[in-house]
């Protein structure tokens, strides 16, 4: 028998003033992104801002449906809507915000597994990293600097 050992690192930052002006710009993107979602059975918002590799910014948010699972996270509508709509470019960070209604989330909501997946996949795809930063409604910030960190043993092509 083996030991495989996995080493994830997070960088945690107070509040969104200690983000480079590039990533509080973003983060700042994905709070007007969360304040968009359609969130009326969970009361869970989130937002999520991509920035691609020609300065666009995409906007993702949640949306639900009665059928629970007919709706899709923040994370997912904004990198198919990146993919759909900017086919080639590569995504170079995203930010994410989640918070409950009623609940006003300070330390840092990531991606669902789900959402995880889905991002790795990109990130796999365009061949480069994609940093993540994720926060509540307000509070401690999450960084990464790949997804790697978040789902370090990601399914991919290679199974199929």
């Amino acid at each position: 028998m083996k030991k495989l050992e996995l080493h994830t690192v997070v960088h945690l930052y107070d509040d969104i003033d200690e983000l480079d002006q590039d990533s509080r710009d973003l983060m700042k993107e994905a709070i007007v992104a969360r304040s968009n979602a359609y969130a009326p059975y969970s009361k869970f918002t989130v937002g999520c801002a991509i920035k691609l590799d020609d300065g666009t910014i995409i906007h993702g948010n949640n949306q639900e449906n009665a059928a629970y699972p007919s709706g899709l996270c923040a994370e997912r509508v904004a990198i198919f809507a990146a993919g759909a709509n900017h086919p080639g470019k590569a995504i170079v960070k995203m930010a994410i915000t989640a918070s409950g209604i009623d609940n006003k989330f300070t330390k840092p909501v990531p991606p669902c597994g789900a959402c995880r997946q889905s991002i790795a996949e990109y990130e796999m795809r365009q061949q480069q990293p994609l940093e993540c930063y994720f926060m509540g409604a307000s509070g401690n910030i999450a960084h990464v600097n790949s997804h790697k960190e978040l789902l370090p043993l990601a399914f991919d092509k290679k199974y199929l």
